[in-house]
């Protein structure tokens, strides 16, 4: 911590949160930046959780300013951020670019870049990352000044530069951004010689809908409709998210049958989405039992979130405060009954692949992820547990059923291989384990209230950060009120944003065939990542 006073001149704020064990240190000029990130990644094992650049002109301090928000990696180590906080001259709007040393600043400075305007100084990719071609020069969107409700016009522009390699028999092969089957677009343009590949240049953002700015100047209830619709497949976690930041500032707590609730919802969203991502990895490899056997499991599950909620995506059940919806008996007997037959049918797949030399031989050391490079790019979720990283934010930043007295105990799966068949193991292990905890939980409900009431209007200048262990990885919402208790500002980072660009890392250690492959297991969201 001395380290840390060094570095800030002093000015470290143990009680400005968000949570009573975080802590912010504002730092007396940008170029401390590095110095203390170097603090935190080294001595205190940290990483990157998030970086939120926000538009302060109106304020008395009249600035920007750029928080960047570190974790501990320790294992069930303390469930703490440390936020480095900076302000920036609107007029030279610049800070010091941390991605040579800490690789998973790279997309985060240049969308602040986009976004924001302020220059990541010595950025070794300066490149846009959200705004495309045509966007015109000096036009900013999150600035407090920029009109969200106007069109933009076009610009007219060039070819985007991708990084090229050149030499005898080198050549690139672009795919996308639009592409066969509904899926969302992206563009990837590989480097190979033959069908080994050199390098992957992906390219997303095709559908950035501009929703942290939608969500400025919302009610807390409004602004949760668009954090719960961020993503389809992974509206529980991050509707769940949203309130917990949304709770914090309102200095309420959900009730326990509530967060029981909300812990059976969100090991629902994960076990859907598991089995059905096994079977979209079966997919890649051709083996068409293993697509047809995960889309149907996927299915039934969907069918049972359908009577849960009445739609097949869980939304309307996890809300502001607590839960909307009670979960009865009757209900409870049947989603038993359906995650029993899930169970069989996941470890009748399993054993199918598994006895399968020709699948295991696709799925074997393609796509490997090394540990060091997933600890670098601060990889979330199956992607890093499949690389060795120990990893969880329901054991690491308790939320939902995991933040009540008596936490269930947590198995948190972890291979080393790094490789396709590596991601596809710990998905199933993991569905298992969900499946085990939802039976915990449905056996400890007990009656009691659904909701706490939010007071009205909340706390204004008040901030709340949740970090919630999503299907694909933790997501990271931070949330501030402004003075009359609405959204001044939100930001997600979802686990797909801190792990695209580990995709490309690994397609290094494929072929071209093989690279659908790699993508599905990954299986990264397109939506959540664009916002």
């Amino acid at each position: 911590m001395n380290a840390l006073r060094a570095c800030a001149a002093g000015s470290v704020d143990a009680d400005t949160g968000p949570r009573p064990p975080d802590l912010t240190v504002r730092l007396g000029r940008a170029d401390d930046l590095p110095a203390a990130a170097a603090v935190l990644i080294g001595p205190h094992s940290m990483t990157l959780a998030t970086v939120v650049a926000t538009d302060e002109t109106e304020t008395p301090d009249g600035d920007l300013k750029v928080r960047y928000v570190f974790e501990p990696t320790t294992p069930g180590g303390p469930d703490r951020f440390v936020t480095l906080l900076v302000s920036v001259d609107a007029a030279r709007p610049k800070v010091p670019s941390l991605t040579r040393t800490v690789p998973a600043a790279n997309w985060h400075e240049r969308e602040m870049q986009d976004l924001f305007g302020i220059v990541p100084a010595g950025h070794p990719d300066p490149r846009p990352l959200v705004v495309h071609d045509g966007w015109p020069q000096g036009v900013f969107p999150l600035r407090k000044a920029f009109d969200g409700s106007r069109r933009v016009p076009v610009e007219p522009a060039g070819e985007f530069p991708h990084l090229a390699a050149e030499g005898e028999g080198v050549f690139e092969i672009p795919v996308g951004p639009i592409h066969a089957g509904i899926i969302e677009p992206g563009h990837f343009r590989f480097t190979s010689v033959g069908e080994t590949v050199l390098h992957l240049d992906a390219r997303l953002f095709y559908t950035h809908r501009g929703m942290e700015k939608r969500m400025e100047g919302l009610s807390p209830l409004d602004a949760f409709y668009v954090a719960e619709r961020i993503c389809g497949v992974c509206s529980v976690a991050h509707g769940l998210g949203y309130c917990e930041a949304l709770e914090q500032i309102a200095g309420v707590d959900a009730p326990p049958r509530a967060r029981l609730i909300r812990g059976i919802a969100l090991e629902l969203e994960r076990v859907y989405n598991h089995v059905g991502d096994i079977g979209n990895i079966c997919a890649g490899a051709a083996f068409h039992y293993g697509t047809a056997t995960g889309m149907r499991l996927q299915e039934r599950l969907q069918q049972m979130n359908e009577r849960l909620t009445g739609n097949r995506f869980l939304r309307g059940l996890v809300v502001p405060g607590g839960v909307h919806l009670d979960l009865p008996a009757d209900l409870l007997g049947a989603l038993a009954g359906t995650l029993q037959d899930t169970l069989s049918g996941l470890d009748g797949l399993m054993g199918r692949i598994e006895a399968n030399p020709s699948i295991v031989d696709r799925l074997d050391d393609t796509g490997i992820l090394q540990h060091q490079a997933a600890v670098d790019l601060a990889v979330a979720g199956v992607a890093a547990r499949a690389s060795g990283v120990d990893r969880d934010a329901r054991r690491d930043h308790p939320h939902g059923a995991f933040a009540g007295p008596e936490p269930p105990g947590l198995q948190v799966a972890t291979v080393f291989e790094g490789d396709a068949m590596a991601r596809v193991t710990v998905r199933a292990l993991e569905a298992r384990e969900s499946i085990r905890l939802i039976g915990e939980f449905v056996q400890r409900l007990e009656r009691g209230p659904l909701e706490a009431a939010l007071a009205e209007p909340l706390p204004g200048g008040r901030i709340g950060i949740a970090a919630i262990e999503s299907p694909r990885g933790e997501a990271v919402h931070w949330l501030r009120t402004d003075a009359g208790g609405r959204v001044e500002r939100y930001h997600l980072r979802s686990p797909s944003y801190h792990n695209w660009p580990a995709v490309a890392l690994a397609a290094e250690t494929a072929i071209v065939p093989d690279f659908p492959l790699v993508n599905k297991s990954f299986e990264l969201c397109y939506s959540c990542t664009d916002r």
